[in-house]
Order: C-alpha cells, then structure tokens, then sequence
C-alpha cells in the first residue's frame, strides 16, 4: 500500500510510523497516562486496517487524523494532546513556506497528485512544470490572502470547491465562445502584428490555429469556434482557383470549357480544404500553450449557422473533411494512428441531416462512424436546444459551459463589446464568456442531514449563500480588469474589441457573461436521504426538487444584481476524488454513498448502475434540463465499428430526447506489443494500474489510452478516484443484445 506526502509525493506506507508516533506522543505524557506496547500495537493496526479498506493510497493527513480517533477511543486523553500539540507545532513550522516542497516535488516529477491532476497535462515537460509552479504560488496566495478564510477553510474541507485557484491571482476567466467570423472577416492583431482578411480557405485555418494558441494562452477554460466562421473562404478559395485555372488554361492554348473548368476548380478547391483542416487538427494537437497543454478547443458543426444554401453546401463539405481526417486519427511516436484529445468536435444534429431522406443524411453516418472509431464528435439535438433556449442554438464554451440565451439584444443593450460583425436585433454568442466557478458538494449537505428534510434544507440554504459569496469574489476579481492584459481578447476581436485603458466592467453584467453554481453528488445525495435511486420515482422526484431549488437560487442571485448565474453540473475530473477523501475522512465509509474513490458527476446515474441506453438518456434529459449553465449526458459502448446501426439509433433518440449527449468507447494502443484492444486496469498493492491485457505492459510511457474523462478526451492518464471511476463503469450498449431488442427500446 501507498501513502502521499504532504508534498505530494509518493511512497510505500510504513506501519511502524504510526506506532513510533503514538509511542512518542505516550512517552511524553505522565507516566500514569501512558499507553501499553500492546494499546499501541492495536491503535497501528486499527488505523493500517482502516487505510487498507479505502482502496486508495491515504494522504498522511488522513492517516494523522485516524490516528487522533484511534488514541481518543481508547480514553488516552492526554496521549492524544501530546499527539495533536506535535501536530499542530509541525503545522505551524510548515506554514511559514507552504509551497517549496510542493514546488521542488513538481520539479523532480515526484508529485504524484501533479502527475494525475489534468487528464491532458504531461507534468515531465517544462512548460507543464513551470505551469503548475506558477499555480502553487497563486493557490498560496488566494488561500492566504485574496479569499475570506471561511469560504478557504469550506474549499479545504470539500464543502464546496473553488475552481482553479492556481489562477485566481490573475485577472483571468474561465471559457468562452471566440468571435472567429469578426476576426478574419474584419482582421484582428497578434502579438502585435496586423493579420487582415484572409485571400484563400487554408489560410484562413492558419489565421485560426493562431487564434487557437494566443486565446488559450490568456484564459484557464476551454474555448469553442465554429467551422461556419470558416465556410465563406471556401468560396473565396473556389474564386480565386477558378481564375488561376482559366488563366492557366488560356496560356496553354487550350479551349475553355465550363465543365471541364468546374471539375478542375473542385478539385483543387478539395485539396486545399483538406489541407486547411489539416492544418487545424495537426497544428491544435501539436501547439504547447503557455499553460503546458494543447489548446482545450472545442469546433463546432451546425449547418443551421450557414447564411445561404452555397455556403451549407461549402461548410457541409468542410465537416465532411474534419470527420474524414478525426476518423483517421493522428500518428504516435511509432507511426500508428491513435485518437487525438483534441480538437473536440460537436455535431449539430437537425432536420437537414437526421433522417434517411435529409440532404446531409451521409454527414451524420459518417459521424457515427467517427464515433465509434474515435469517441467524436459529440451531439446536440438542435430540436431540444430550440425548445430549452428559446429557439437558439449554440455551442457550449469547451466541453459543456453554456451560455444563458441572449438577453442584453433584447434589452436593446446594442454593441456593447463593439464587435465588428455585429447585427442589430439579431442574437449574439460569439465573443461571450463565463466568468468563473464554484461548485457544491451535495452529498455532504445529503450525509450532514442525516435523513431529515428540514435540516437538509436549512443546510443547503447556508452553502448556497457561501456558494454565492465565493461566486462574487469570482466576480469582483474580474471587475476592474483593463483591456490591455490580454489584448487578443479584449482589444483584437476574440471577445470584444475594447479601447486600450479601457475595463471589461460592462462585459460582466446584463448577461453578456456568466457565473456559473456548479454541484455535483446528486446520485448519492439523494441516497443518503431518502435511500433511493435516482433511476427510482421517489429518488427521481426529489433528485429533481434539488435541482429546482439550486436553479430558484441562481434566479433569486441575477434578478438582485444584474449577474448571469446559472447552474453547471460540474465535470469533476481530479476534484471527484478531492471530494471523496473529504466525505470519507467526515463521515467514514458509507456503502454506495462513500465507499469508494470518487462521486457521481452532477446529476448522472452511477456508473456502475446496469441500465440501458435509451432509459438512461429519458431520465437523464429531465435533470440536463434543469441544468442550463452546462452539462453533457453519455452512454457507455461497446466497440461497435461493426454495429454503426445502433450508433445510429442512438444519435436519433439523443435528437428526439436530449439537448447534448456522446457515445464512449475505448480507443487504445500498447507500443510494446501493438495491441489495439482495451487497455484493462488492474488493482496491485491497493493501486490501480493500467495494463496492457496481451504482454502485461505498464508502462505508461509505452502506451496510448484514450478515454471520456468529462465531456472531454484525456490521454494523459488519470487520479485514483477517476481511475477507478472509470474502470467502474458498465455497458449501457450490448452488441449482442442491441441488434434484437434495438427496434423495442426505441418504439416504447
């Protein structure tokens, strides 16, 4: 079994400390009120015992705090002040300099938690190092000085947690949509360098990647654009090719014929497009961000975005290419084609392309098939979107942010981030953002109440208003904020085009932005409660009153102060296990509620809840709908290259039932005997391992593993908790069964 340092580091957990510790805690007590060898023997193997049954390697501070229960159970009341007294002098000597162990640990690649911490970061490399350096000094800061101390105090005890305090010091937000058609339609700056109108297709994907790089370089959150900003340089493109061929022609003497002119166009026009999603794909995969990752960039695909049918017919040719190449994947170190984390893609699906007699039907077989190759791309249901966000469609900031639908144009606010591509009257999401998030823990609230509604919801009143607070310091963080310390998204066009010297205070109210209350638990909060399941009518209903009350409070908070709040059902990549260790360290092992290393994302059913696929998207869709601020459904497959019709026949039930939702399967690769199955992850000495199930691999340096983490893709492995997460998940698609019992499900 393991143990994590306080510096993060790993090492082999060692019985005999605890028993030195209590023996010296004993022997500085009277002699009266010392404990026996056999007293102390016991205490070790109670608290070594209690270790062993979390399935996960205890932080020393867990292990110090078993040991305070352990001497306390046994009446040794002196022992145990000896005990914390040491405790608390070691504390104070610590905290002098809280962050050079942290910091020389990440340095020498010995943190283990800094190693698991982002699914997509690779801690060895120097830029991810000094990333992360950077971001220990700013947690130091903003828990010492920039937060009230109770809302630092409800973070360190997962109450509630403040996300991305590593860049809190900073005047930073989170994600945003980028305004990519007012940029290359109007011309934007970088690092000081006039970029105009781009003449041709495949450097306007150049001009984008540009974008890509500079925007994720001055924010902490992921960043969405559409392939719709793209499509007018096709024709652009298909112009100026059609003019070089003529021309090309007429030197060569030959006769001009306007077919044979069209046919050669075109095939020059697809090579450049080809090109230029190469170009994008390749450049976002390969870029190194000055955070120390790819670009976290979400692409959009909605024909609905086109202005005029020449330009679906050019953005549909577009899609059809991204899907073609994202299908393909990219090389690893070897040559062998993989699946890339990013760029992630979303795909509209809509009348145009959803059923078998629809224009664009080919696009959407064609997606399927990259899903089931490649994880991508995901799906929104414009149906539902319309129905839930007053006739709009959009995509989410990254991998499930959303913007509240537009109501500053309605307000007839006008151009207030003076966009260049604005229009009077007409909806506006690109150049938005979202400021910030703090998320609740709701299984805490659940387990704190011990089964009484009454003090469940007094309970849950008192977090919200933390919640709310911790919110504000988001935002007032950001208030004040002048244009000048990110030119490219203030001044430049990404998100508005302001003066130099000029704040961003007007961004941050009437809606141009958001706040976002993020919760997660549901599952088990609702367990803790009343016993049931969310996936049971009584577990349903009041799974569903939660999430009307958390949405009465984020109405309650803007309707005050003029602040778009809006609930976010959290992804919870590393802080799922943050929470875990907390809930186990307050209210012991509890089984289905804490039992194990990580809780439910937001209002998702358990992983490990057998349930098909079509029942879990009808029940999910009530709650995804009452979680306007963002969230993202699944259902876990099989691989089902080989079954594309039930791909299809999910991606149909997702367009009659749910506003977004994926598909995750498996997609990996062992470079020391080419296996190109399922990577398997296997439990050793109270460690989960990935393993390669042929030669027995480990090496996680000679593999590539793909896998759903949040709404997203990560390569780079995962915490424990997420670990284990995910190896818990089952089926919610059976090949063998899906083929018999498919036309059933969906006729119900």
């Amino acid at each position: 079994m393991k143990i994590i340092k306080r510096n993060g580091s790993e090492t082999e957990f060692d019985s005999r400390k605890i028993a030195v510790a209590i023996g010296k805690a004993s022997q500085a007590s009277a002699s009266s009120e010392r404990l026996s060898d056999a007293d102390i023997q016991e205490m070790t193997e109670c608290v070594s015992a209690t270790c062993e049954l979390l399935g996960r390697a205890p932080s020393v501070e867990e292990v110090q705090d078993m040991v305070e229960k352990q001497i306390m159970s046994h009446g040794a009341f002196e022992v145990a002040k000896r005990y914390i007294t040491y405790r608390y002098t070691r504390a104070l000597v610590r905290q002098s300099n809280t962050t050079d162990d942290k910091i020389l640990s990440l340095i020498e690649c010995a943190n283990e938690e800094a190693k698991q911490e982002n699914a997509n970061k690779n801690p060895v490399i120097n830029s991810t190092q000094r990333d992360y350096m950077a971001g220990e000094v700013s947690k130091d800061l903003t828990m010492r000085m920039l937060l009230p101390q109770d809302i630092v105090e409800a973070h360190n005890e997962g109450i509630i947690h403040f996300h991305d305090s590593d860049y809190y010091a900073q005047h930073m937000h989170n994600c945003d949509l980028v305004n990519l058609e007012d940029m290359l339609q109007n011309g934007t700056v970088i690092t000081g360098t006039l970029i105009e109108k781009p003449h041709s297709f495949s450097t306007a994907c150049n001009i984008a990647t540009q974008i890509i790089a500079q925007v994720a370089s001055n924010q902490y959150g992921g960043q969405s654009i559409s392939l719709a900003h793209l499509a007018p340089f096709v024709q652009v493109s298909r112009e100026r090719i059609r003019r070089e061929t003529e021309e090309e022609l007429r030197e060569a003497g030959v006769e001009i014929n306007e077919t044979l002119l069209d046919k050669l166009t075109e095939h020059q026009l697809r090579a450049e497009i080809k090109r230029g999603v190469q170009t994008i794909q390749y450049q976002v995969v390969t870029l190194m961000t000055t955070n120390g990752q790819a670009p976290f960039v979400t692409v959009f695909m909605y024909l609905g975005e086109a202005k005029n049918e020449q330009e679906k017919k050019d953005l549909a040719i577009i899609i059809e290419e991204v899907l073609n190449q994202r299908y393909e994947g990219v090389k690893n170190e070897q040559g062998i084609w993989v699946t890339p984390a990013f760029p992630k893609l979303i795909y509209v699906l809509e009348e145009d392309n959803i059923h078998e007699d629809s224009p664009y039907y080919y696009l959407t077989k064609l997606a399927a098939k990259c899903t089931a190759k490649r994880m991508v791309p995901d799906y929104i249901s414009e149906k539902v979107m319309k129905e839930l966000k007053g006739g709009d469609v959009y995509t989410c900031m990254g991998c499930r942010s959303f913007l509240t639908p537009d109501r500053f144009t309605d307000k007839g606010v006008g151009n207030i981030a003076n966009a260049g591509n604005y229009e009077p009257g007409k909806h506006k999401y690109y150049g938005r953002f979202n400021q910030g998030v703090v998320t609740v823990n709701l299984v805490d609230i659940g387990l704190s109440a011990h089964g009484d509604m009454d003090e469940f919801w007094k309970i849950f009143d008192e977090r919200m208003e933390l919640c709310h607070r911790a919110m504000r310091c988001r935002h007032d963080r950001l208030l004040g904020t002048l244009s000048d310390v990110a030119p490219i998204l203030w001044q430049y066009g990404a998100l508005a085009r302001l003066k130099k010297g000029e704040t961003i205070d007007r961004l941050l109210y009437g809606g141009y932005s958001t706040l976002s209350l993020g919760y997660a638990g549901l599952w088990e909060c609702v367990l803790a409660l009343n016993g049931k399941k969310l996936t049971e009518p009584e577990g349903e209903a009041l799974g569903l009153e939660i999430m009307r009350k958390l949405n009465e409070y984020t109405a309650k908070w803007k309707a005050a102060e003029d602040i778009d709040y809006s609930l976010y059902g959290t992804p919870l990549e590393s802080t799922t296990y943050k929470f875990a260790k907390c809930l186990q360290k307050r209210f012991g092992v509890i089984p289905g509620i804490t039992d194990k290393g990580y809780i439910t994302n937001s209002y998702h059913i358990h992983v490990t809840e057998p349930i098909n696929a079509f029942d879990k998207i009808r029940i999910e869709a009530k709650f995804q709908a009452l979680s306007p601020g963002g969230a993202i459904s699944y259902v876990e497959v099989p691989n089902m290259n080989d079954n594309l019709d039930a791909v299809m026949a999910v991606m149909k039930f997702i367009y009659d039932n749910i506003l977004y939702a994926e598909l995750n399967t498996k997609s990996d690769y062992c470079q020391v005997c080419g296996w190109d199955g399922e990577i398997e992850i296997q439990e050793e000495d109270g460690k989960l391992l990935w393993t390669c199930p042929r030669c027995g691999n480990r090496d996680q340096n000679k593999m590539n593993v793909a896998r759903r983490t949040c709404g997203y893709i990560g390569t780079q492995y995962w915490n424990q908790g997420r670990t284990q997460e995910i190896k818990d998940r089952v089926l919610h698609v059976s090949n063998a069964v899906i083929g018999q019992n498919l036309s059933l499900d969906l006729d119900e």
